[in-house]
């Protein structure tokens, strides 16, 4: 049991059962480590936040203007929130706190900083596709 990542996955708002199935402990001994943080029970934090709210909760600016994501990530890395019964990506939740429509295609961060989820960086496949074209006529 890695204290490390109960801790984290407690930060980002993840139940003591869905905590202990991932790390493989004791929902009882995430329950004490809770405690001991002062945190509410997860029920309290999901209820009562939008996915924007656990957004702006779960990042932290960075250099140059960039927003990190201090929260949880799926089983594949990916910065994500459960909430509603729902998985979130962060890149997604940002792209609608910026252009308030859905992502089409994979959001990414249109600066390069690595792990960047700024909503004002965030770019989804039709901007990539404009942006690309502009690039070749002005290259031409």
């Amino acid at each position: 049991m890695s204290r490390a990542a109960i801790v984290e996955l407690l930060h980002a708002g993840v139940s003591n059962h869905g905590i202990a199935r991932e790390v493989g402990c004791d929902h009882g001994d995430v329950a004490g480590i809770r405690a001991e943080l002062g945190l509410p029970d997860a029920r309290t934090i999901k209820g009562s936040a939008s996915p924007e709210d656990l957004f702006w909760r779960r990042t932290q600016p960075a250099d140059g203007g960039h927003l990190l994501w201090a929260g949880h990530r799926n089983s594949t890395g990916v910065p994500a929130i459960r909430t509603g019964g729902r998985m979130h990506t962060a890149g997604r939740i940002a792209f609608r706190i910026r252009w308030d429509r859905d992502p089409i295609g994979r959001v990414r961060a249109g600066c390069d900083a690595n792990g960047c989820v700024h909503p004002d960086h965030v770019e989804d496949q039709p901007m990539r596709d404009q942006y690309a074209a502009i690039f070749r006529a002005v290259s031409a």
